[in-house]
């Protein structure tokens, strides 16, 4: 499968990380736990969209794009890494962005990744959450192409067959990477939202038949409606590349137990996965997106899910900047001490 007959801007760190992480498989007695480090993109603190902005920000210049919009929910990590990506190439760029919590918490709506969106120049409008985000998205864009600018929109998380290939792509470097090192695979898993990193992932693995099952942990949908979407865009990357039949329905696999209270509240079990892997491993996970995919991944250790014997690859995709969006729900009581 030759990636390189589609525009691509090359600005990730890649390949990123393949990591054995020893005191988290000790804590869990469970398999043995690798990490896949896509917050090490290296652009804006990393993260796993950068992959898909490659492609994407490719085909903005080619259409000769002076601004690009997207929108994301507040904390949106794809937010800030479109925010950098555009200031690398020197383009403008707006962003919508949902209040999908309700919070009015000065620090979510303001720190973390809202910060760095504005560091990075671009400009950002606030929208109640409940809404289609890619119509307002459109709507917005065209009035921008009204004054005479030239808008490329990207939709929330950068998940369209475009931005996916960033995740085919991420298959084969996982997949080399194993295989340079003698490492036999046998899960991965990852926290899916959006579907483009999940639908990347599974027609990359399934062109090359690599044969290892992929999970999909969500952050925001019900499990139907998560597979579907994931399927859809799928296949649609699978046409784009020329294997249309690739994937099937089976293989794609979602459990959305992890959810909580809905996208970006977060959850009691995302906050200990967030504590464990800072303890353990020196590794930053984010409420939203990163440490539900965690949380389901431990959950799933404890209950026999993964053998032990089995080696498992987690795929971070990033998103620390949003911490300190979130600082309301840490409570460290009790840890500041004088030694």
């Amino acid at each position: 499968m030759h990636l390189a007959r589609f525009p691509r801007r090359f600005i990730a760190h890649l390949p990123t990380p393949l990591e054995r992480l020893d005191r988290l498989s000790a804590e869990l007695g469970g398999p043995e736990i690798w990490i896949k480090r896509d917050d090490c993109t290296g652009l804006s603190t990393g993260g796993n969209k950068t992959r898909k902005l490659e492609f994407l920000m490719a085909e903005a210049e080619l259409q000769k794009a002076d601004i690009v919009m997207t929108q994301g929910a507040i904390q949106s990590n794809h937010a800030r890494q479109t925010a950098a990506f555009a200031a690398k190439l020197g383009m403008g760029c707006h962003i919508l962005l949902e209040n999908r919590t309700g919070s009015q918490d000065k620090n979510y709506i303001n720190n973390g990744n809202v910060l760095l969106d504005h560091l990075h120049g671009a400009t950002t409008e606030i929208r109640p959450g409940g809404g289609d985000m890619n119509a307002e998205l459109e709507q917005a864009a065209d009035r921008l192409r009204a004054t005479g600018k030239k808008v490329y929109t990207i939709p929330g998380g950068g998940s369209n067959p475009t931005g996916a290939l960033g995740y085919v792509n991420c298959a084969f470097e996982l997949v080399g990477q194993a295989n340079d090192r003698g490492l036999k695979i046998d899960h991965i898993v990852h926290a899916t939202g959006s579907a483009g990193t999940q639908a990347g992932l599974i027609v990359g693995l399934k062109a090359m038949n690599a044969q290892i099952p992929l999970l999909g942990i969500g952050v925001r949908a019900p499990k139907p409606t998560q597979e579907e979407n994931v399927f859809k865009l799928a296949r649609a990357t699978a046409e784009k590349l020329g294997c249309a039949d690739v994937v099937a329905r089976e293989d794609v696999v979602a459990n959305t137990d992890y959810v909580g209270e809905g996208y970006g509240i977060p959850t009691e079990s995302g906050m200990e996965a967030i504590q464990m892997f800072a303890s353990l491993e020196s590794i930053l996970l984010d409420p939203v997106y990163s440490a539900k995919g965690a949380a389901g991944f431990i959950d799933l250790i404890r209950k026999g899910h993964f053998k032990k014997g089995e080696r498992v690859v987690f795929l971070h995709t990033g998103g620390s900047a949003a911490l300190f969006g979130y600082d309301k729900a840490f409570d460290f009581t009790g840890s500041w001490q004088t030694v």
